[in-house]
């Protein structure tokens, strides 16, 4: 297990990086021009982001991008 050391400003900064990076998943995962390979492999990249996301957002923040559960899962 590792530890991280950061101040109020630099968790924020980190909250606003990762929101926007899941914003853009989001949005480039209803792309229908998108290959179904592309998508699993950005799908598993929004869950590791989301997976951080969790460490430093509050909850209400969470809920908003929490991921929604598909047919496989």
């Amino acid at each position: 297990m590792l530890g991280l050391l950061i101040n109020d400003i630099e968790q924020k900064e980190v909250e606003y990086l990762l929101k926007r990076e899941l914003e853009e998943l989001l949005m480039d995962l209803e792309d229908h021009r998108i290959d179904h390979l592309v998508k699993r492999a950005m799908r598993e990249r929004y869950r590791i982001l989301f997976q951080l996301f969790r460490r430093v957002a509050s909850e209400q923040e969470c809920l908003k991008y929490m991921p929604k559960r598909t047919k496989n899962e």
